[in-house]
């Protein structure tokens, strides 16, 4: 079977996962990884795609100007808005790439302007929270699918989550200033990283 690729990871949560159900999995980031270096490719994402042809393309892709969160820095009548259409064509570049070279495609994002583009681009796209799979917090999360089922809910914790202060089920969004928070905000959910790998690891195995 061809390997698998979870481009611009560092963490190594997705691709460990996916490398726990038996898949010839592999992580590529501009960063070392977190985990074991023998499956990472250091570089590029584009290079990295480039390499060959995958079972599947996981891609976390640069949602800084992109987020919907951003939108006082890089919406419209902004001094930075300029940024965001350059970003967007990237993207849109990336998924392209991806699916000239893997048989199934994800590219995550948080809420996003990117998604309305990709549908343009005959993409499903689906949004998750982190309580559909044993987190009790909320993060928005997107994906836009190619050749991909939808996730199912593995661990459904919304009442537990229902009982948490608002600072603590949101606690991305609250999280401070300071170095390193742009690392820590852009960490995978391990429960959504489970199902990714069993739902979709099982898909491409068919």
């Amino acid at each position: 079977m061809k390997p698998v690729l979870v481009a611009c990871e560092f963490s190594a949560t997705v691709r460990d996962a996916l490398r726990a159900t038996g898949l010839d999995a592999w992580s590529n980031d501009l960063l070392d990884t977190e985990g074991d270096p023998r499956w990472h490719i250091k570089g590029d994402y584009r290079d990295a795609i480039r390499l060959g042809q995958w079972a599947m393309i996981i891609i976390h892709i640069e949602c800084t100007k992109m987020a919907l969160c951003g939108n006082r820095t890089y919406g419209y009548g902004t001094a930075k808005h300029s940024e965001r259409p350059a970003a967007i064509v990237e993207a849109m570049e990336a998924w392209e790439l991806a699916k000239r070279h893997a048989d199934c495609v994800a590219m995550e994002n948080p809420a996003s302007i990117l998604f309305k583009h990709l549908r343009k681009r005959k993409a499903r796209v689906q949004f998750v929270q982190p309580w559909q799979f044993g987190h009790p917090e909320t993060k928005l999360t997107g994906f836009a699918l190619h050749r991909l089922p939808n996730l199912i809910d593995t661990n459904n914790v919304f009442k537990e989550l229902a009982m948490i202060p608002l600072n603590q089920r949101s606690r991305i969004h609250f999280m401070p200033d300071r170095i390193g928070r742009a690392q820590d905000r852009s960490r995978f959910y391990p429960g959504m990283a489970a199902a990714m790998a069993q739902q979709w690891g099982a898909w491409i195995s068919l």
